[in-house]
């Protein structure tokens, strides 16, 4: 995997990049993408292998866009990551603490962290992303700002970590999506249990999702993810995304989908990976 090119959303130092390099390994060649849609175009268009996509976070929730960009998209689902998210103060080499007087970053992460910001006489202001706020405060190099961004991002920067952990909550994770174009695999434990993520839609009738749920209830199939989105172009019509556990090839689930696609107008089978139980079990 030497020279193997995973695209990603933000700055050197995001957290995304961090989960790309966990999950792919540190060989792998990150390419920073201006949004969402270039990771997903860099994919589509073979300038890389492999995408990295936050789909949801622990605290804030789903990340909309990318389930808008799943389906507009014919791209799938090779894996997952489960990647702690801790948030450190940076600031320029000798800075004290008690020099700051703003603190830059992305508006989520000055959230998770308002209440430790909160005994501290430090003004927050929000920027575009936490890995590009530790690049601003380098190239600002003014030594009253400080950023709140990963522990990567300082040593990219060459910037001092003042505090650790800054977030509120230690229960922070994001899961991230690993991408790819059809066809291509990653190699996988013989015996490593599978999720499999879907999205479908239903006609607008009594009992439909009931319906559609029960196909996975009377099999003894676990949901760990239910997200509806609006459909475009038809209001107050739904697409459901669903994540289960197991693989599309099980015989249950090929069932399960089989029943769903009866019930269903459109049906499209995301992808089956490897599931990530770092952040699920703990």
């Amino acid at each position: 995997m030497g020279s193997m090119r995973v695209a990603f959303q933000g700055e050197a130092g995001a957290y995304s990049e961090a989960a790309a390099l966990a999950f792919f390994g540190s060989q792998v060649e990150t390419v920073a993408c201006h949004n969402f849609d270039d990771v997903f175009a860099s994919v589509t268009n073979t300038n890389c292998r492999f995408g990295i996509i936050p789909i949801e976070n622990s605290l804030a929730g789903s990340i909309h866009r990318n389930y808008d960009l799943l389906l507009r998209n014919n791209l799938h689902l090779v894996g997952e990551h489960y990647l702690r998210v801790s948030h450190c103060l940076l600031a320029l080499p000798g800075v004290q603490l008690d020099e700051i007087k703003t603190v830059h970053s992305h508006p989520q992460a000055l959230a998770q962290c308002e209440a430790n910001l909160s005994n501290l006489p430090i003004r927050p202001v929000a920027e575009a992303d936490t890995a590009g706020s530790a690049k601003l405060i380098r190239a600002m190099n003014d030594r009253s700002a400080a950023a709140l961004a990963s522990h990567r991002a300082a040593s990219v920067y060459q910037l001092e970590i003042l505090v650790e952990n800054m977030e509120d909550n230690p229960a922070n994770f994001t899961r991230f999506l690993a991408l790819a174009s059809p066809g291509e695999i990653l190699p996988a434990p013989a015996e490593v249990e599978y999720k499999t993520s879907i999205v479908f839609s239903l006609h607008n009738q009594p009992g439909s999702l009931f319906k559609a749920m029960s196909v996975f209830a009377l099999r003894d199939i676990d949901l760990t993810k239910i997200e509806s989105r609006p459909m475009p172009g038809r209001p107050w019509e739904y697409l459901f995304y669903i994540d289960f556990i197991g693989s599309a090839q099980d015989q249950v689930c090929t069932r399960a989908i089989a029943h769903l696609e009866e019930l269903a107008p459109f049906l499209r089978i995301l992808g089956s990976y490897p599931r990530d139980v770092t952040a699920e079990t703990g």
